[in-house]
Formats: C-alpha cells, structure tokens, sequence
C-alpha cells in the first residue's frame, strides 16, 4: 500500500505541473489586464493626460513585478519558482491589491467550508436511510412517491429555490423567519445577549444556504445508494445469509450496507474541491463573503495570482479526492487490493 500511495503522489505533482502550466496560459492569453483593471474608474473620473501618464508608468511597473511583460511560458516559470521555493503565492493584484493571496483566501475560506461541512454531513446522513428505504420497498407506493420528490428536487435550479426561499422566509414576507444575507448575525443584535441566543441568531443564518446546497445532493445520492442496495441485495452470498437464519436487520446492516457503499466513496472524490471552491449561486444569492464569491471576483478582474492559487488548491483537491476515494474502496470492499 507504500508504495502504491508513493506512486501515486509523484504521478500527482506531474498531474499538477501539467494542469497548472495548462491554466496560467490559457489565462494569460484571454482578454483583459489586472493592472489597467485597477485605473479604469480613476481614468473616467480624472481623465487629465498627467493622471495617465502616471497611471501608465504604475501600470508598467505592476506588469514587471508580476512577470505580466513576457512570454506566459517564462511568466509561469517565475510563479512555479516562487511557489516551489519560497511557498509564495503572490499577492492580489485587484481584488485586494497587495495583500498576500494566501491572507485573501483564509479570510474567505472558513465561511464556505463551515457551510459546505454541514451541508454534506446533512447529505450523507440522509441520503444513505432515504435510498435504503427506497430500495427495501422497491416498486411499492412509497417507493413511487420518494422517487417523484427526488426526482422533482433533482430537477430544481439551486438560483431559483434560493430566491423562493428570500421572498416567502425573510425580508416583508409573512413567514419572516431567517435573515436575508449574511453568514453571522448583526454584533448590536448579540450584544450582552446568552450563548444559546447567539448560537440561535448564527443558526439562522445558515438555514436557507445549507437548504440550497443540499437538496440536489440529497436527491441524487439517495438515487446511487438505491441502486446500490439493490444490486448487492441479488448476490448469492446476501441469499446465503437469510437461509442461515440471520435476521433481515443484520443482513442489511452488516452485509449489503458497507459493500453498497461503493458508488457513495466514489462521489466523495467530488466533495473535497467542492466543499473549498464553495458555490458561486449560493453564496451570491445570499450575500455570503466566502469562496465562490471571491472566485467571480477574481475571474471578472483577471487577478491572476489569486486566480492560480484557487484553481491549484481546487485542482490538488481533485486529485487528493480520487486517491482518498480509492484507499477507502479497499476498507468498505475488502475484496479489492491496492497492489
């Protein structure tokens, strides 16, 4: 298993490399330019030719220190240098000019993955009863009914459900429960109040995003694990168990649970880089400050250093995801050998 893992490791940092290379190119060669990013409002305001000429020498000067004024291929270079031997990921060219990209990131990131955290938690804790229910009453009524729900959940836009949500549970709405945006009460609100009252006011804020971003999971999930249920449930082995004796509690639970799990492990591979990247719609429909945000940001000003840094993390999540997903198909199926 060493080895494998070691394998697989040094076949990532290659993966990496190429992907990296791939993205600071394509970014490069796309329209636009961070530095003049940040004099367009200054330039239709002031409009002199002094405030130009001014505006030009920074700007040139900005295209030197982040390697901007050559070929994409050696700008790439100086950032992989820097990464690799310093660990410096540059700092922000326009969302927050100047500040370290790392320090722009970790004030966003704890926001989407609080969110995200509970978010699949909830998935996972319901998905798994939900299609053990559903494959356990195969083809009867209530079978039918709880594939029509999740079907109708799967098929629901997450920007629509969350803007039903703000017009019947916030704001002037008669069911005026949850706050409208943010993701931590007002401080004047909470302010000499209890720990149960403040724990109550934050609780609030999360309802109607964690709504948003687990229904859909929790449709489709629920579906993988139904059809994984009833694929192991034909086995020979799963008709051994029952004409052993064993009661149909156990035969589920022991037996056809953890070697349905597959397919679950599989999609987990697909969390990790969600739970960091966040949700763009989620967080912008709710006014959230967390990681999806702050990718549109990033992308609508071309602010390459920040751009790189959230797409390597993103992608080095990928790639950590499918290898966490296949060291755990060897704990849930023992049947499968990492060697």
């Amino acid at each position: 298993m060493r080895t494998y893992v070691i394998k697989r490791l040094m076949f990532m940092v290659f993966t990496m490399i190429v992907i990296t290379m791939i993205a600071y190119t394509m970014m490069r060669v796309a329209p636009g330019d961070p530095t003049r990013a940040q004099f367009v409002g200054a330039s239709e305001s002031a409009g002199t030719l002094q405030q130009d000429r001014k505006e030009t020498d920074i700007e040139q000067v900005l295209r030197t220190k982040y390697h901007l004024d050559k070929n994409p291929l050696v700008g790439y270079g100086y950032w992989l240098r820097d990464l690799v031997t310093r660990f410096d990921w540059g700092n922000s060219i326009v969302v927050d000019p100047g500040t370290p990209v790392m320090r722009v990131i970790a004030d966003r990131l704890p926001v989407t993955l609080k969110l995200n955290i509970v978010a699949v938690t909830l998935v996972y804790a319901c998905a798994i009863p939900i299609g053990i229910y559903s494959a356990l009453r195969r083809k009867r009524l209530d079978d039918r009914i709880v594939t029509l729900l999740l079907f109708i959940l799967y098929s629901l836009p997450a920007f629509w459900v969350g803007l039903l949500l703000l017009m019947f549970f916030t704001g002037d709405a008669k069911l005026s429960i949850f706050p409208v945006a943010g993701i931590r009460p007002d401080p004047y609100v909470v302010h000499g109040k209890g720990y149960w009252f403040v724990l109550w006011e934050t609780a609030k804020h999360y309802v109607l995003p964690v709504v948003c971003l687990t229904y859909s999971g929790l449709a489709g999930l629920s579906r993988y694990m139904r059809v994984g249920i009833l694929e192991v449930i034909r086995q020979d082995y799963i008709r051994t168990a029952r004409a052993k004796g064993l009661s149909e509690r156990v035969v589920i639970l022991k037996h056809v649970l953890r070697n349905s799990l597959i397919p679950m492990v599989t999609i987990f591979a697909g969390l990790l880089p969600g739970m960091i990247a966040g949700s763009i719609v989620v967080e912008y429909i709710y006014s959230i400050p967390g990681m999806g945000s702050l990718s549109i940001k990033a992308l609508a000003s071309r602010d390459y250093p920040l751009m790189m840094a959230m797409f390597t993390i993103g992608s080095a999540l990928s790639l950590l995801g499918i290898l966490v997903s296949d060291l755990l198909y060897g704990v849930v199926d023992p049947r499968v050998s990492l060697e």
